[in-house]
Order: structure tokens, then C-alpha cells, then sequence
């Protein structure tokens, strides 16, 4: 079943603990973390952290024409989703690392 017989309980143990302090570091750096997304060539941006709260939006003067509201309502959407595909990004950089050894026998168990 196991190569050598019986797998040592207190490492699996050991190794669980040491993958979820890593986890929780990973989680309070991501929610550490300020990203950017833009639009309109900058006109819009908008400011996320990692874990996804939109903590500013800044839309410079020259994109406000009151007789195309339309617009400037497509680069606010436009800059928020550039924002959260950066945040996206920075996830899985930080925590794909950790998510491939939870499925890849990282704890020496099948499927764990």
C-alpha cells in the first residue's frame, strides 16, 4: 500500500501543520497586497487588494463628458475587471504553489 509499510502518522501530521502556516501566510500576504487595474489608457483605475475589496477608484477629468455617461460607466467596469484579473493573478502566484501540493501527494497520501 505504502512504499516501506506504514506511513509515519506523526509526519503526516507534521507536514498538515507545516502546509497550513504556510496557507494562512500566504492568505494575510494576498490580503496585504494592493493591485491595479486601468482603463481607457489610464483615464480610470481602479485599487484592490488581494483579497478582492475595491479600496479606490480614480477617474481623471478628461473622461467625464456629461453627454456620453455611457462611457465612462464601460471604463469604470473595464478598470475594475483589470483590477480583479491582477488580483486573480497574485492569487495564483501565491497560492499555487501550495494548492499543487495539496493535490499532487504533497502529505505522501493518494489524492491528498
Amino acid at each position: 500500500m505504502f512504499p516501506g509499510g506504514q506511513p509515519d502518522m506523526a509526519e503526516l501530521l507534521r507536514q498538515a501543520q507545516q502546509m497550513q502556516q504556510q496557507l494562512v501566510a500566504a492568505q494575510e500576504e494576498l490580503a496585504n497586497s494592493e493591485v491595479t487595474g486601468s482603463a481607457g489608457g489610464g483615464l480610470v483605475t481602479a485599487t484592490m487588494t488581494g483579497s478582492g475589496e475595491l479600496t479606490a477608484l480614480t477617474i481623471a477629468p478628461a473622461a467625464v463628458d456629461p453627454d456620453d455617461l455611457e462611457t465612462l460607466q464601460d471604463l469604470v467596469v473595464a478598470a475594475v475587471r483589470d483590477a480583479k484579473h491582477a488580483v486573480d493573478q497574485l492569487a495564483e502566484q501565491t497560492m499555487g504553489p501550495l494548492a499543487g501540493g495539496l493535490g499532487g501527494g504533497g502529505l505522501g497520501l493518494p489524492g491528498l
